[in-house]
């Protein structure tokens, strides 16, 4: 069973929404951040990413990045750009786009189930990103943005869910990368709760790391307080929780510094024992097992050749674990992409041309455009408590931070 709870939100005033509103911290160059912090001051990436809110000759320490932030956060509570919510309460949190809709629901999720598996995982988390957001948590007091979840629907949360859009919401406003935000408050829950009971699992689709964190964050809180319950605040953790047939995902792309000490020709000559390579117009794949490479200024089309003998499980078929194993790892020596720093990871979102501006600038010698996970990748390695390769599933659109804020 899942379980859901309503909680009482600091969020932000209604008419200060769509400035205060960002993306999540890790998504976003932190030259992006400081031009975001300069043209608009109330954006909530003063909370998050609290570095770029010193001057750029600074060398702020990690206590007093977080010390900023702290004192950010309450500027916009004394400001009244942020308010508490009078009662706890749940909320319909829909995301539209010209092409694309989906509709969710924020609530605090527990954490007790995280830790046995009904929230379940498909990416293993770098100890310093972990760390570091949750220090940021225990700085703040506050779990700044949400989790982003994915759960097969039900007709009775399908129902719930179109009920609550008939009401007036709370924000509805359009962001400048086109994404249209709209959220209702639910204030009689009940309904909510009861209807996820019945839903098996529940599936980080986005959001590992803060995930982690607020686990570590709450272990470090309930050991401070002799009498721990069980039912405080730190022991959960805010989401957005989507019916998995709502959700878009993006190809993560890869780019490559250089060829591991190889010559063009014998690259090309490796290349081709896995692969069936050609010259393309075309810049992004059609299918699965196919790949287009950019490099000099060409698009090649790579066509994965060896077949299988017996089907493969979820994790090898993926298109993802193909590049890693049959090129990135024994052609180019990238062992381990989660840690190597050769190799760089673009989300989809910043289309072909992002891959074409590295190679081109020398950032990187080539890119590599790849065809997306799905959905049903997803549950199946998480179903079997299995860890997907570093990046391999990019949503769009993100969920953004600083429209509902939990307090610890």
């Amino acid at each position: 069973m899942a379980i859901i709870k309503p909680f009482r939100a600091l969020h932000s005033a209604s008419d200060k929404a769509k400035q205060v509103s960002c993306v999540p911290y890790d998504v976003i160059y932190e030259r992006e951040v400081r031009e975001f912090i300069k043209e608009n001051p109330l954006s909530f990436l003063r909370v998050t990413r609290s570095e770029a809110d010193f001057s750029e000759n600074a060398n702020p320490t990690i206590e007093e990045i977080f010390e900023r932030a702290k004192q950010n956060l309450q500027k916009f509570i004394d400001d009244e750009i942020f308010v508490m919510e009078a009662e706890p309460c749940i909320y319909v949190y829909q995301l539209s786009t010209k092409t694309h809709v989906q509709t969710g629901v924020v609530a605090c999720c527990s954490l007790d189930e995280y830790e046995l598996g009904i929230i379940k995982k498909h990416e293993k988390t770098r100890p310093d990103k972990v760390e570091d957001r949750t220090a940021h948590m225990l700085a703040l007091r506050a779990q700044t943005g949400l989790i982003f979840l994915a759960f097969r629907n039900t007709e009775k949360i399908k129902n719930l869910i179109f009920e609550a859009t008939q009401g007036k919401p709370i924000y509805n406003f359009h962001c400048s990368d086109g994404v249209k935000q709209t959220i209702w408050r639910i204030a009689l829950a009940d309904d909510f709760t009861e209807a996820f009971r019945v839903v098996p699992a529940l599936y980080i689709a986005d959001g590992h790391h803060r995930a982690e964190s607020s686990n570590l964050a709450r272990k470090v809180l309930r050991g401070k307080n002799p009498n721990h319950t069980g039912a405080e605040d730190y022991n959960f953790v805010v989401a957005g929780m989507f019916p998995s047939e709502d959700l878009q995902i993006l190809a993560y792309n890869r780019v490559v510094r250089d060829l591991n000490d190889l010559s063009e020709a014998e690259f090309f000559e490796k290349l081709r024992g896995n692969f069936v390579v050609s010259e393309t117009n075309e810049k992004v794949p059609k299918s699965r097992g196919e790949f287009c490479m950019y490099m000099n200024g060409k698009w090649y089309k790579l066509r994965f050749a060896a077949r299988f003998v017996n089907e493969p499980d979820p994790i090898e078929r993926l298109d993802v674990s193909i590049l890693q194993h049959y090129l990135l790892e024994p052609i180019l020596g990238i062992h381990d992409a989660r840690t190597d720093k050769r190799i760089g990871f673009v989300g989809g979102a910043r289309g072909t041309e992002e891959l074409e501006k590295f190679v081109d600038e020398g950032a990187a010698k080539l890119a590599f455009s790849m065809f997306p996970t799905t959905m049903e990748d997803l549950f199946a390695v998480s179903d079997m408590n299995e860890i997907m390769p570093p990046k391999s599933t990019w949503f769009e659109p993100k969920l953004k931070d600083g429209l509902l804020v939990h307090l610890i």
